[in-house]
């Protein structure tokens, strides 16, 4: 018999034991039936009832509850699973995923991934001749920059949230505003979701409006799923997200940055540019160079910009110079207090 066969029985446990989700979350045996002829495996409640009693629960850590009405299945939250055999090169991506993501991904997120990585641990750490887990051992992510730590999610917010956005449902949330300072109920329809340095944000519109908006997934108090579709018209994020205000824009679209660079900083900025565009000529008579560069028209890159210091004089647009020139001032009358 084809291993492929829908018939076989041990290809079905394999493929119901992945549609098993992890407590808290659970599936009745009709939706794991279901789950499963979709899948093209024909069975009766009865026999899957009994995969699940008899054989699985036996080997596997699956928790059954009874809500009264049926019988509800789940993963014990802390299993460490892996099927089929977790592969080296998985888990050493896994591994290094791992140290990466912390920096990015809130504490919530980070706890549901736990079990993966966790067997990623275990695997590399069970290879104590493979080569790969030397690498392991000797191989980092570092930020670039600051790390901030994440902001704080719920987690039952973020399991809603990414139920809402996967399966195109309303959600009703309580959300505090950063503006008012107060908490604000309000139905959303969710679009994408972008992680933006420790922060995470949702993108949505709210109600009847079709403007589009991010919502900070930490001040999130509260999240309650809809079983009313979201609105599903066309969204592309490539498209949006050069338009989004996550960070306040000085103007529209791009400008001409001219300055003079200190030949330390040039050399970051050869090996990697501000943008495609990007010159760097010698100034005659001075070991610094000269950069021109299209770059955003917003805050971010103006702070960029001026966090660069003494290794960097703008010189266009004229505007950045000024208010370059009004910062250090006033950081000047800050620390003459």
């Amino acid at each position: 018999m084809s291993k492929k066969d829908p018939k076989d029985p041990l290809v079905r446990c394999l493929v119901l034991l992945g549609l098993i989700p992890r407590y808290p979350k659970s599936s009745s045996v009709q939706e794991l039936k279901t789950a499963l002829e979709q899948r093209g495996f024909s069975v009766t409640a009865r026999t899957l009832q009994r995969d699940l009693g008899e054989k699985l629960s036996t080997r596997f850590p699956l928790i059954c509850q009874d809500d009264g009405q049926t019988y509800r299945w789940s993963f014990d939250s802390q299993a460490q699973i892996s099927l089929p055999a977790t592969d080296t090169a998985a888990a050493l991506a896994m591994n290094l995923a791992e140290g990466h993501l912390k920096h990015l991904l809130p504490p919530g997120v980070l706890a549901l991934l736990e079990p993966q990585f966790a067997t990623a641990r275990n695997h590399l750490q069970s290879l104590q001749h493979n080569p790969l887990t030397r690498w392991a051992q000797r191989v980092r992510s570092l930020p670039n920059g600051k790390a901030l730590l994440p902001a704080s999610v719920d987690g039952a917010v973020w399991e809603n949230v990414a139920t809402a956005l996967l399966e195109q449902r309303q959600l009703q949330v309580d959300y505090l505003s950063r503006v008012k300072g107060e908490v604000k109920a309000m139905t959303l329809h969710p679009k994408g979701l972008a992680s933006r340095g420790p922060t995470s944000y949702l993108i949505a519109s709210v109600g009847d409006y079709i403007d589009l908006r991010h919502f900070a997934l930490h001040r999130i108090q509260r999240a309650e799923l809809l079983n009313t579709p979201a609105c599903d018209e066309d969204f592309d994020m490539d498209v949006y997200l050069p338009t989004a205000a996550f960070t306040p824009r000085q103007g529209t679209g791009t400008v001409n940055l001219v300055a003079d660079v200190h030949p330390d900083t040039a050399w970051i900025l050869r090996e990697t540019p501000l943008s495609e565009d990007q010159t760097l000529l010698p100034l005659p008579g001075t070991n610094w160079l000269r950069i021109r560069a299209s770059v955003a028209d917003d805050q971010e890159t103006l702070r960029w910009v001026f966090g660069i210091g003494e290794e960097m004089k703008v010189l266009e647009p004229m505007a950045w110079q000024q208010e370059i020139r009004q910062r250090l001032q006033m950081a000047g009358n800050l620390y003459a207090r």
